[in-house]
């Protein structure tokens, strides 16, 4: 009886703070009120055919081993070659190395796969002991996702010979998802530290109709609206994080302490929360939820096809396609918003998001990426050794390169649909916008002209994802993603369409 009190007890604890990242399925926000009593858990897996095909959890005594194994394949309009580093395989969202028609492997399609240890430990009346320490891995190679090492491998490689490359929170660490600790009270909430999702996060796992997939959503694909800007933010490495439901209501706030130093892609963010659920408006309940955030020399790596002086400018003698981290700070506001039916298994989704890019408050010289490896180039005139990366600091002032520059400013929208044709078949569509606003005073007549110009993004996606066990479910669906304006500068391909279809195990 008592693992399986503390089994019951952890599934609360998981929602409360928040364990999961952009393309892991879990429950956050208003898909799962952060206090809430949990209910009957099942016993512990007994055998191995009890694992396979029950919905057993492997928990013995209040710490429980879990994972998701997620593979598949697919067919791409304009792709780019599978990388074993990149967090998600495949180029299933339009990149600028994308640029053949393929098939190819898909992995973590729906979710990331991943392995975890996560526990639940009452030590005194009303309070538990929680933590959970998770890593994602690509699962046809078995490397630790490893975004920055799928871009530092292709350094001088020309772009229309690149694998899927870009940046990303998981930098492989081996606690690349998740590694925190903490305290739980359903009356005072929960308090946890070290590596943590973003409330960011937290909102596009709980607001976005595909759940921040990889395969079907460009912001579970790109962890830029996680993120509040840039995809390294999506999780902190040294935070404290602070949630708690208020009767209907809830509330959160994160700070992160630390830098670069501390494997964090920023030298300081805070963030906070607020959202509640309204249960008498219309035939369902209504989830609302807001977050604001700011992040201090937020870091995005790139490859480009040179190094830029203080003017921000492409200089020689470095090589085409080097590194360049651009630093800046960042500012961003979401709102979410979700309706779930009481008669009829249909939710609706919608979400915004505004994200501005200003100058960093320390222009950077060199520092140590979360990857690991050094990062040194012009920045202040101050030239790179080595001549393989660069820093921009100057992207976003009056000295941008192409004119004077203000702030950039981003916009992301999304909508969509999800109903259950069966208790166990699930229909999902959904729409997503981007909006780039032109923040240089150079000639935008031709939009494309250069990436400082207006442009826009449209996506379109729809799945059919059927659970047949308690723990597998295979999935099928397609997903267009195209670039508009200055959004499209630099691709080789103005659009993608990408078709997947694969199988995942949940434990």
């Amino acid at each position: 009886m008592k693992r399986l009190r503390f089994s019951a007890a952890f599934a609360a604890a998981t929602a409360l703070a928040g364990a999961g990242a952009t393309g892991t399925a879990t429950e956050a926000l208003a898909d799962a009120p952060i206090v809430t009593k949990a209910p009957a858990a099942p016993a512990s897996c007994s055998s191995l055919w009890d694992f396979v095909v029950t919905n057993c959890p492997l928990t013995w005594y209040g710490i429980t081993i879990y994972g998701t194994l997620d593979i598949g394949g697919g067919y791409q309009t304009h792709g780019a070659p599978f990388d074993p580093n990149f967090v998600t395989g495949a180029s299933y969202f339009l990149q600028k190395m994308n640029r053949v028609a393929m098939w190819g492997l898909a992995p973590s399609g729906l979710s990331q796969s991943s392995i975890g240890v996560k526990g639940y430990e009452p030590f005194a009346p009303g309070w538990a002991f929680v933590f959970a320490l998770e890593a994602g891995f690509d699962p046809y190679s078995l490397q630790l996702a490893n975004s920055p090492r799928s871009e530092s491998s292709n350094i001088g490689v020309p772009i229309t010979l690149q694998t899927t490359n870009g940046d990303s929170s998981r930098a492989g660490q081996f606690y690349n998802a998740l590694g925190f600790l903490g305290v739980s009270s359903p009356t005072y909430g929960t308090l946890t530290v070290f590596r943590q999702n973003s409330l960011g996060t937290d909102g596009v796992i709980a607001y976005d109709p595909m759940g921040g997939s990889y395969a079907f959503s460009p912001i579970g694909f790109s962890g830029t609206v996680a993120g509040g800007g840039d995809t390294e933010n999506a999780r902190y490495s040294t935070s404290l994080k602070y949630r708690v439901n208020i009767g209907d209501f809830r509330l959160a706030a994160l700070w992160q302490f630390g830098g670069y130093q501390l494997n964090n892609g920023s030298n300081g963010a805070v963030e906070g929360g607020v959202g509640g659920d309204a249960k008498f408006i219309g035939p369902g309940i209504l989830s609302l939820d807001a977050i604001a955030g700011w992040n201090k020399d937020a870091v995005n790596l790139g490859l480009s096809g040179g190094g830029v002086n203080a003017s921000g400018m492409p200089v020689a003698p470095f090589p085409g396609q080097i590194m360049t981290a651009t630093i800046s700070n960042n500012t961003n506001v979401m709102a979410l918003a979700k309706y779930s039916f009481n008669a009829i298994p249909l939710r609706l989704y919608g979400g915004y998001e505004w994200m501005q890019f200003a100058p960093p408050s320390d222009p950077q010289t060199s520092f140590t990426d979360i990857a690991g490896f050094a990062v040194t180039g012009f920045a202040a005139s101050t030239a790179s050794p080595n001549g393989t990366t660069a820093i921009n600091n100057v992207a976003y002032t009056a000295a941008c390169g192409t004119g004077i520059c203000s702030d950039k400013i981003l916009q992301a929208m999304w909508t969509g649909a999800k109903y259950g044709v069966t208790k166990d078949v699930d229909l999902v569509g959904a729409y997503y916008h981007y909006i780039q606003n032109t923040y240089t005073t150079a000639s935008c007549a031709n939009s494309g002209a250069h990436s400082q110009c207006n442009g826009t993004m449209d996506a379109f996606s729809f799945v059919v994802d059927w659970r047949f066990l308690p723990k597998w479910d295979t999935y099928i669906g397609t997903f267009f993603s195209q670039m508009n304006g200055g959004l499209d500068n630099g691709y080789l391909a103005r659009n993608n369409l990408a078709t997947t279809a694969g199988v995942r195990f949940r434990f």
